[in-house]
């Protein structure tokens, strides 16, 4: 386990309208606001065509290698949550995952390929002060991991042994 502290800051009420695809607006308000570090949760509709990743098609291979996509042919009723930090570039990269219902029948996965809006969505966002995580390349899954012990970063951190 590794991991840092950090403070509470502002907090942004968002609501996404139909068709706005929820990571794009959400990376833009992280950029426009000058966001390093936030806590997500959602919770609205997601539209037909709304693509979610739903695992590797192996969850034993690493790397992992062809993901598992879901694509949503109807409207669902959607709650989510998640984390925003920077990577190692400064680009602010959301990761959340969504479980997404209709009836009887609810699909979880994670928003990254695209989930656009159904009416409405709406977003708090938390910001998180005085933390220096980072979304940083790991070489062994081939993805950019939350480091909480980013170098240089002047918070409070830990590593357990």
């Amino acid at each position: 386990m590794k991991y840092c502290t950090g403070n509470l800051g502002r907090v942004f009420v968002v609501r996404l309208e139909h068709g706005d695809i929820v990571h794009e607006c959400l990376e833009s308000l992280a950029e426009k606001e000058k966001l390093e570090a936030a806590a997500v949760i959602g919770v609205g509709g997601a539209d037909m065509d709304s693509l979610l990743v739903v695992g590797p098609e192996d969850g034993r291979r690493i790397p992992p290698v062809r993901p598992m996509t879901h694509l949503l042919h109807e409207a669902h009723e959607i709650v989510g949550t998640g984390t925003l930090f920077r990577d190692d570039t400064g680009r602010p990269l959301l990761h959340m995952h969504m479980a997404c219902g209709r009836k009887d029948r609810t699909i979880t996965g994670c928003i990254r390929s695209g989930v656009r809006t159904w009416q409405v969505l709406e977003f708090i966002v938390i910001e998180l002060l005085d933390c220096n995580a980072r979304r940083m390349p790991d070489p062994l899954l081939g993805i950019k991991l939350l480091d909480p012990t980013a170098q240089g970063s002047g918070n409070r951190q830990g590593e357990s042994e």
